[in-house]
């Protein structure tokens, strides 16, 4: 008579491999995970330092005392020359005035942009600033055109190339949507111009003329929070990995006490 045989046979070495396998490609794949979190957050750390710089540099200029613009003819650029406070005279092509459109504080309208001949015979554009869509007509704002020479104070700007607000500039029917000076200064007969525009101060002194000063500067910095999340995720990934290597995952847990009791 046959002997009886109790229980079930325990798990061969065959079948415990595909176990072992599963875990070390679930060890590696936290690994990775790990790594790149990792690699995200120190690269959000360098560019919250780069924020902070740019917003520490960008703040002095618009502070600083004001200069003289680069020359018409001079290449410029936003890391080094964009917001810079400047002082410029002129006189104005009050009836080469451009409007394009903006929205601000006080509401859509647009902005007027008007060329300024300097001494030299350049041609700077200047954003005199905001006016609603019923002060468009200068008829409506004669005391603002202001005649003869004058001297322009305000913050050095790139110009802004295309469009905007999800639409092309129209230069053949005349309607802009973004300050390109290349673009206005043709269209206008002014070009060639200074590769900037300059946004005017706020004159007190001409309560008629279009509303200057609107400049907005404003960085988003959310890099802190990025950090946080990135590095959160990293320190969860390098935990789960320590407990994938350690077999104290919780399906393997029960995977582990299944095969012990049969």
């Amino acid at each position: 008579m046959p002997p009886t045989v109790y229980g079930t046979p325990s798990m061969s070495s065959e079948n415990a491999k595909p176990a072992g396998k599963g875990r070390i490609i679930l060890f590696l794949a936290m690994l990775v995970v790990t790594a790149a979190t990792t690699a995200l957050g120190a690269w959000q750390v360098q560019r919250l330092l780069w924020k902070q710089d740019l917003i520490a540099r960008v703040d002095a200029r618009v502070h600083a005392q004001p200069v003289s613009p680069p020359p018409a003819s001079a290449a410029v650029n936003a890391a080094d020359d964009e917001y810079k406070h400047v002082r410029v005279s002129g006189t104005y092509l009050n009836d080469k005035e451009t409007f394009v459109q903006a929205v601000t504080s006080h509401g859509p309208g647009f902005w007027v942009i008007t060329p300024l001949v300097t001494a030299d015979g350049s041609h700077i554009l200047i954003n005199r600033g905001f006016v609603a869509p019923d002060r468009r007509d200068p008829a409506k704002r004669a005391e603002g055109q202001v005649q003869g020479e004058t001297v322009v104070t305000g913050l050095l700007r790139m110009t802004e190339p295309g469009g905007g607000f999800l639409r092309e500039n129209d230069a053949a029917n005349d309607r802009w949507y973004s300050r390109d000076v290349a673009a206005i200064s043709a269209a206008r007969g002014t070009a060639p111009a200074a590769p900037y525009f300059i946004d005017a101060e706020a004159n007190p002194a001409l309560p008629a003329a279009p509303v200057g000063g609107l400049t907005v500067i404003k960085f988003p910095n959310n890099h802190a929070s990025y950090i946080f999340t990135w590095f959160s995720l990293a320190l969860m990934s390098a935990a789960a990995a320590f407990y994938v290597l350690r077999g104290r995952w919780p399906f393997m847990r029960a995977k582990n006490r299944n095969e012990t009791e049969a």
